[in-house]
């Protein structure tokens, strides 16, 4: 009888950086802490949004992918995904209730309604009918919880994606930068109800990310890399990693770039999305500095070392339990912003604040992951 072949290991960096990806994003979901300083988008054009998003692409090609490489799993896939998907819509909507009542306690018991009028919750007085029709729908988003819509649209059309993974994966990749491209130059997105214009997080271009975390994942799977390590490459990805650090974090530098970003568009009158600063289009910058900065750690043997370090424990941990840490940290942060506009700031509470709302999505997460599970 021949030995079974070795179990493989789960790769520490998707969990570590997913985790780590949570916590920055709880930080800067607090605003005007002195911990956001901290955090990832002061050293670079992206932030943790679009880390999270590669990531989750990256963990839904490694855990479905491989239904969709033989065609007599294809319904089986289907189901597991779309279980999933309705797992997202019912977790988005019992955050957004649950975001509302924070908002709601804290006006209430803090005396001061600021915060209701704060992360699109406005338009529920405003529009109450209209709002209440459009949240359902997903067409109207409260601020700071709308990652989960784009998530769960993303996830609805990946069996399409994963299985043209498996076929063409290039030209899955070429068609992803060109509706990227197109959507960001024509402002094309999924519309919002019943306020105007397109969700923050658009689908339309944010997908790009997600797909490029797929092809990622289904590479992985397959034990191979989707884009193999170069020398080269590696230059010039950590050259754009530290450059983008430096834009940030020097005004100097940001200003010269500014200035040679506006002249490159006015002289050959480059589409507008390809040099801007934009989050809800995902403009040229923010998405070449997180693709950059993956392959830039990625390609690196030390990295997944450290990942695998006792010490990033606790981010595995988090990442292992990336949604329900994810609406937890989400409604705790609103509450928290209600808070704010009546404490006064300093470290002491910005300490109390954010190391007690970590504390609670750790315990989450520890409870989630060692707590027994009932007997079937």
């Amino acid at each position: 009888m021949e030995p079974a072949p070795p179990r493989k290991t789960r790769d520490p960096r998707l969990d570590v950086f997913r985790g780590l990806c949570l916590v920055m994003i709880f930080i800067n979901h607090v605003p005007g802490n002195v911990y956001e300083k901290f955090t990832s988008r002061n050293f670079g054009f992206s932030d943790a949004a679009e880390g999270f998003v590669l990531m989750s692409g990256i963990a839904a090609g490694l855990a479905y992918s491989a239904d969709f490489r033989a065609p007599m799993r294809l319904w089986q896939g289907l189901a597991r995904v779309w279980k999933r998907v309705w797992t997202l819509y019912q977790v988005h909507l019992l955050t957004t209730a649950a975001a509302l009542g924070a908002a709601a306690a804290a006006a209430k018991f803090l005396g001061n309604s600021e915060i209701l009028f704060e992360n699109n919750m406005e338009s529920l007085w405003r529009d109450p009918l209209g709002t209440l029709i459009g949240i359902p729908l997903l067409g109207h988003q409260f601020g700071y919880v709308n990652i989960l819509p784009l998530y769960l649209v993303l996830l609805f059309c990946a069996p399409l994606l994963l299985w043209l993974a498996w076929r063409w994966p290039m030209r899955l990749w070429a068609g992803s930068f060109a509706l990227w491209f197109v959507s960001g130059w024509f402002y094309l997105g999924l519309p919002n109800y019943p306020l105007n214009g397109t969700w923050f997080f658009n689908p339309m271009t944010w997908q790009v990310v997600f797909v490029t975390g797929l092809l990622i994942g289904v590479a992985m799977k397959d034990n191979r890399r989707l884009v193999a390590v170069r020398p080269w490459m590696q230059a010039l990805t950590g050259a754009i990693v530290i450059f983008a650090c430096a834009a940030t974090l020097f005004p100097p530098v940001g200003k010269v770039m500014g200035h040679s970003f506006w002249w490159l568009k006015e002289t050959f009158h480059l589409p507008w999305n390809l040099l801007a600063f934009d989050k809800t289009f995902l403009t040229g910058p923010r998405l070449i500095h997180i693709l950059a900065l993956a392959y830039f750690l990625s390609s690196f043997p030390a990295v997944r070392r450290a990942c695998a370090h006792g010490l990033a424990a606790p981010f595995e941990l988090l990442g292992r339990q990336a949604l329900p840490v994810f609406a937890l940290g989400s409604v705790l942060c609103i509450g928290l912003q209600g808070v704010r506009h009546v404490a006064p700031h300093g470290v002491m509470l910005d300490t109390l604040f954010i190391g007690g709302g970590l504390a609670l999505q750790f315990a989450l997460a520890a409870a989630r992951q060692y707590w027994p599970k009932p007997a079937r």
